[in-house]
This record gives C-alpha cells, structure tokens and sequence, in this order.
C-alpha cells in the first residue's frame, strides 16, 4: 500500500500564539507539588497540583483576567508562592505572594510601590526561610536591597546602594562580598568587601564596551570566597570565569572555544534560557550555558553530570528551564527544539522514572512545523556572521518570498529553538531568515565590538548582505522581501524603509524606535549610570550637541520623508522604553504624504504585545501585510 505523504498545512494566529496549555512548570522545594502557568480567566495564570497528578486535579492559584504572568517561583517554605506582575505592560513590577493553603485568597501585594518604582529583581535568601531579598527603586534614581518577610509581608531595608552605578554583590547569607562600580568611562572595577572591617579591596577592573551589558555574569559565591564573572580574558570568547576574593587568582570554570557564554537570560530573568544552573539547596553552579549553531550546555559540578546525562537522554532538544527539589532527587526539565514548543520532563534520580509532563501546545503537529537551520555568512568587510534559516515546509526553496526577522536589544541573539512568528510565516510561503549582526551578544568581543558607532551604518549592511546571501543562493526573491522586527528590531525596519527603501517591498515595525535622541532622553533616571557602556558609546550622548547631530542623522525619524516602503506598525501605549509618541509621529507623516501605513495601538500593552487577543490581532495584521506586498 503507497502511503500518501504528508503535507505542511498554513497554521494559524490562534494556534501559534494563543497562550500555551502549559508552560514553565517548577518543582517545589519538598518536591510534592508542580507549580506551572496555564490559561485561566483570559490569561496566563498559575497552577498548582500533586507531582503525580494531571491537569484535571490541579487548582488555579492566581486570578489574573487582566495581564498574564509569567515569572514566579517557589519560597522555601512551599507553602508560598510568589510572582511579579505589572499593570498593562508598564513594567512598574511588583512581587505578589500566594497562600497555597489558601488559593482562593486573593494575592497579596507585597511591594506596594510608588508609581515609577519597581522590583528590578527578586529570590529566596537560602540561609532565611520565607524570606525574599528584593531590588527595587523606592528611592527614584537608586537600587535599594529589601529583605520582605513573605508571612507577615513586613519590609526592611537590608543594604542601601552605595552610590550611582555601584552593586553590592551578596554572599548566601545576604552580607556583602564584592563592590562592582561603573566607572565614568563605562567599565566595571571589582572589589572585594572584607567581611569583618568593610574595607574594600581593588580586584580587577573590565572593559565597559566589552560588555554593552553590562559584565553579564557577577556574582558572589555561595560563600563569599570567590567574584563569578562572565570575562573575555585575554581572548574572543566571553568565558566563565573565578576570581579569589584573597588573592586575586582568576580560574576559568567554564569554555568553549569558538563560542561565548549565552547571556540571553539578562534580557528576561525567569523567563528566557537560564545562563547559569545551580543548586537548589547550596547554590552553587551546576552547569552554564553556552551559544553555537545549538546552545550547549557545560557541566560545571560533577556530581550534576548523571543527573544532565540522564535529562539529555530524555530528549532531542537542548536544555531550557530546570528546577529540582532541596534534596536533588527529583527534577523538572524543559527542552528547547525548534518544531515543538517547550517539552517538559520529570526525572527521579533515585528510582529513574522519567515521564513527559503535559504538552504545551498538543494542537500542534511537528511534520507541519519547519525546522529552523543554522547557516554561515560574511559581511562585506569579512566580518563572519551566523544566523538561521526557517524554509516553507513541502515547498522547493528557490525564487521564495523572504522576511528578514530583526531581533531586539541590540545586544542580544537568535537563538535555535521554536520561534512562533518564523513558523507562521514559513507556513504562509515565505523564507524567514534571522541574522545575528554585529553588536549581537554571543559571538565573541570582535563581533560585539563591531557596532560601536554603527547603528544605521555597518549594522544596517550586515542585514542587507544577509539578504544578498539569501538572493545569491537562489532561495530569496530580490523583488519580494520583507522586514520585521522588534524593539531595535523595529529600530532596524524603520531604518530599512528610511535608508534603503528600494530593498524593502514591505516592513513591519513592533515597538521600534525612530528618534534615538529622544529614546535615551526618556529613560528612567536609575537607568542612567549603566547607559555609558552600550547606548553612549556605541550611539552617543544627546547631551553633547555633535552626537545628538549624529543620532539625530541615524535616526528613521529624520529621513521620513524618504520612506515609500509599506508600514505595519505596532505599539503599546504603556511602552515604557519607547514613547508611542515616536510612532504617532512617523505615522502622521506617512499619511500626510499618502504612504501605505497601518497603525495598530493597544491601550492595555506595553514595549510590545503581551495579551493573546493583541498577539492575534497583530499577527492578522501582519500576514495581510505581506500577502498584500510581497
């Protein structure tokens, strides 16, 4: 009998961007209960049921209808729950407790903040239980450390911020074990606290521009003995790196030669990929992770590595969120894969049971899905570039429509795994590529160090030779492509139609920025003493009449009389990184002029689309885009 093969369907908005059945799930500290986000009231909400019960015995803990959740985590005590929340995408956070001997109770606000201050940072202090160390700016242009009593809700200040731009960096116990200051001219210097005097002592001091990111691993060890870093050293790739509090000695934890740390988890703790994976009960690293055509992941403690052999041996994926109970007998897992939306495991280590936990989004069938391929590339002036490539399923890739997909930061990466807006668009016919551009994280110092003064320049020509790449090798379309992003992403878009408005036949623009000069004059003052080692040295300083010159010459903004592209241009009125007012300006003009723009602006979102019914809605939006243009 002939079988009949298989072919791709076009997948839907609701389908791909709908909240998912279940995601992020968490193991308690005794290891008696799974805590995960599911859909509830119209939103992402968590639940809660026994490690060996389904979804059909779990209750509903949280009762948000207005904005999902999507960071929370477990105290000590597992009779507390807690999660961060904003109000319509204002990023205003605030750290929310939940009773589980009590989930009908309404959660309780334990950081009842003033308007624009916020929780930048939360989690358990080990040695303490049911209590929570906390980061939050009460103080407007400072970063506070509170210690919050999750039981009685009581708040006290633990250490106030030293100064502008200066970090305490807390040992297990919350005391103090190194300073990192932010220098005038953007780098970082390390010192160690003594724990008996106070005395600080100079460590080594790291090169701002090297991390536009900040160093984006600090921290202290466990028991305040040794400086964690992310470090170049002496070489390209950013390593994992220990420097002795005593006597200065710097050991290399972990490297991978070719490759850097993946620091993607600085953008969205708790949410994206985890850097670094410790010990629950101790604290100390498990395990690191690291970028390539695949992230990999280095064990670290080797008594992790049974453990890690074991959740590999469970799937084909790579290693995403992990979670263990205080004893490190059980284990969660989730796996990234780039056709199947986020697997979970569960793992005994002592029995060796291991069983799939619910799947995110059952709906979805693998063979309708196209998987996403790593491909090579060099810049006109040779700098290497590394991206990926998702292909229309069942269709021969020549001739193909093309979407250049612009990720945000800029100083962040794509990433292989499943991408919802590469799988919507791959399934509608088009080619969709993603380029990590110079500036982008993950690559090495060189290729970081490649954007300083490059926004709209070289940054901008490493787009466009990734698409003459796509033309060159026949998949690509010269007279149909596309470009989308988000954030510097959007940025990137407007910087398309504006600059180069002959390459583009249609561009979708989320959040973007098209006034780089007012952008950096909005943000908040706490933000301020970090700004000199990414957007001042590698954009410039609106302050200073020749750099806002500049800014304002790379700036969409001020060529928008020059764009003829078709927009698509998305918003939240609650951005609280980019002003809407950037947008209704681009927007006005367009019009005026008779240029193809729509506008979609949603009153209850934020620096981009966070509610189902608005990811839907753009998601229409963009696919009658280019069906219309390409």
């Amino acid at each position: 009998m002939t079988s009949i093969p298989h072919r791709p369907r076009p997948l839907e908005a609701e389908e791909l961007f709908a909240d998912p059945e279940f995601s992020s799930p968490m193991i308690s500290p005794d290891g008696a209960l799974l805590a995960y986000v599911a859909p509830a009231h119209g939103r992402r909400n968590i639940w809660v049921r026994g490690i060996d019960e389904g979804h059909e015995d779990a209750r509903c803990v949280t009762h948000d209808d207005r904005r999902g959740i999507s960071t929370f985590f477990f105290c000590e005590d597992p009779r507390w729950l807690l999660y961060l929340q904003d109000t319509d995408g204002n990023e205003d956070w605030h750290l929310f407790r939940v009773d589980l001997r009590s989930p009908s109770t309404p959660a309780v606000d334990l950081t009842p903040l003033p308007a624009g201050s916020r929780v930048f940072a939360a989690e358990p202090l080990r040695s303490r239980s049911a209590t929570v160390l906390a980061t939050m700016n009460r103080r407007p242009a400072a970063l506070d450390t509170f210690l919050i009593d999750v039981a009685s809700g009581e708040t006290t200040l633990h250490h106030e911020q030293p100064g502008p731009g200066q970090d305490l960096l807390l040992d297990g116990e919350g005391t103090p074990a190194f300073l990192a200051r932010v220098t005038d001219e953007g780098d970082t210097q390390f010192s160690a606290i003594d724990p008996v005097s106070g005395e600080h002592r100079a460590l080594l001091r790291v090169g701002g521009a090297d991390h536009p990111m900040g160093v984006e691993i600090q921290q202290s060890t466990p028991d305040g003995t040794g400086l964690v870093l992310g470090s170049y050293l002496e070489g390209d790739d950013l390593q994992l790196v220990r420097v002795d509090r005593a006597t200065g000695e710097i050991r290399v934890l972990a490297a991978v030669e070719g490759w850097s740390l993946d620091i993607l988890s600085v953008l969205a703790p708790g949410v994206l990929p985890p850097t670094l994976y410790t010990d629950r009960r101790s604290g100390e690293i498990l395990a690191a992770r690291f970028t390539g055509p695949r992230p990999r992941i280095v064990v670290i403690d080797p008594g992790f590595a049974e453990v890690h052999a074991a959740l590999s041996a469970l799937s084909d994926g790579v290693l995403g969120a992990l979670s263990s109970d205080l004893s490190g007998r059980r284990w969660v897992a989730t796996f990234h894969h780039d056709r199947e939306p986020d697997v979970a495991w569960f793992h005994d280590r002592t029995t060796g049971e291991s069983r799939r936990l619910s799947p995110s989004s059952p709906h979805l069938d693998p063979q309708d899905l196209a998987p996403m391929e790593p491909v090579s590339l060099t810049a006109r002036d040779g700098l290497p570039l590394h991206g990926f490539l998702t292909l229309p399923p069942g269709r021969p890739p020549r001739d193909l429509p093309l979407v250049l997909e612009v990720h945000g930061g800029p100083w962040v990466h794509d990433s292989w795994g499943f991408s919802p807006q590469s799988q919507f668009l791959a399934s509608r016919g088009y080619a969709v590529l993603q380029v990590n551009f110079r500036g982008s994280s993950g690559y090495g110092r060189r290729h970081t160090l490649a954007a300083v003064g490059e926004f709209a320049g070289a940054m901008h020509d490493d787009l466009l030779d990734a698409v003459d790449w796509a033309v060159s090798q026949g998949i690509a379309d010269p007279d149909r492509l596309g470009i989308l992003g988000g954030s510097y992403g959007g940025y990137a878009a407007l910087v398309g139609a504006a600059f180069t408005p002959e390459r583009f036949s249609a561009a979708v623009d989320i959040v973007g920025i098209a006034d780089l000069a007012s952008f950096l004059r909005s943000l908040p003052p706490v933000s301020r003493p970090y700004l000199r080692s990414n957007w001042l040295t590698y954009v410039g300083d609106p302050e200073d009449a020749a750099q806002e010159a500049e800014m304002r010459f790379r700036s969409p903004l001020t060529h928008v009389d020059r764009i003829r592209t078709p927009l698509l241009i998305a918003h939240g009125a609650n951005d609280a990184r980019v002003q809407r007012t950037e947008s209704d300006t681009i927007v006005a003009s367009l019009r005026e002029r008779g240029v193809a723009v729509r506008y979609l602006l949603a009153d209850d979102e934020g620096h981009g689309f966070g509610n189902p019914e608005n990811r839907i809605r753009l998601q229409h939006a963009i696919a009658e885009h280019f069906a219309t243009h390409l």
